[in-house]
């Protein structure tokens, strides 16, 4: 927010779970005084019960850029999916349009079967592909069996095939944001304990009511689990929070796994926090 002040910025979104609309305060997304502050794009603007993906967001995002720049702001990129980030400076792989009566059968069969099964099916097809993707993942597994029936070939294959950037690397300032390890694990359970506080058991009742299917993106955000759990009466609200926050501690660390194999090459920051006035500073070196 202060390089949007400082820049004459535009803050775009690079976050797959902060595209949603029903999950503000759950995904943290900016506030209305943030948003009245600086302008802001792609946050909250896809409901739930759309399977939002990576394809969508190098247009989408493509979209913002251009939009930003003939305004004559600065587009400043940020959020916490890696992929989005890689899917900006590397592109996507050139797969070609998947025939819609093949899409429709693998939606279906994901509808009717678990995931394991689902993925069962693409072992003995695309072993090659099975291996890189989590039998609890349908999103993914679905796209590589409708990919590999509609085109005859691997995800594997096409994914090996350089696509098109959406930003020329030597255009951009890359900033990895790396947050202080000492107090990393405090600051995530007092930032949850806070999303309590202001509303996010309210947002998830009202999700659950809209009885979305469980397989949706959305519905894996952080936190979405547990308390789901919580409001459907299979966790006390402890034990749905615990939960919650060492599965954010979880996926933190994977996060910087990420960023030490595909973002080696950003410059660093550091967020540390001066404990005497709260206030977070950035330290670029």
């Amino acid at each position: 927010m202060r390089l949007a002040d400082q820049v004459g910025g535009v803050v775009i979104n690079a976050d797959s779970m902060q595209v949603y609309r029903e999950l503000r305060v759950l995904t943290a997304r900016p506030t209305a005084e943030d948003e009245a502050r600086a302008p802001h794009a792609l946050y909250g603007f896809v409901a739930g019960a759309e399977p939002y993906s990576a394809g969508r967001y190098a247009v989408d995002a493509a979209s913002a850029i251009a939009e930003a720049r003939e305004a004559g702001h600065v587009p400043i990129v940020v959020g916490g999916t890696g992929l989005y980030f890689k899917v900006l400076l590397e592109g996507l792989s050139p797969v070609p349009l998947i025939d819609p009566e093949v899409r429709a059968h693998w939606r279906a069969e994901a509808a009717r079967m678990p995931s394991t099964e689902l993925h069962a099916v693409l072992v003995r097809r695309d072993p090659a592909m099975a291996v890189r993707l989590m039998p609890t993942d349908p999103q993914r597994i679905v796209r590589a069996l409708e990919v590999l029936e509609s085109t005859g070939r691997s995800l594997a294959d096409w994914q090996r095939e350089p696509g098109k950037p959406v930003l020329a690397e030597q255009e951009t300032v890359r900033l990895l944001v790396v947050p202080d390890r000492a107090i990393q694990g405090e600051v995530i359970d007092a930032r949850f304990d806070a999303m309590i506080r202001a509303g996010a058991l309210e947002e998830v009742r009202s999700l659950v009511a809209l009885g979305l299917s469980s397989e949706l993106p959305i519905m894996r955000a952080l936190g979405v689990g547990p308390l789901v759990a919580h409001v459907s009466g299979k966790l006390g609200l402890e034990e749905a929070v615990a939960l919650a926050k060492a599965q954010t501690r979880q996926y933190a660390k994977r996060q910087v796994t990420w960023h030490r194999r595909n973002m080696i090459a950003w410059e660093s920051a550091i967020t540390a926090t001066n404990r005497n006035n709260k206030r977070d500073r950035l330290i670029v070196y």
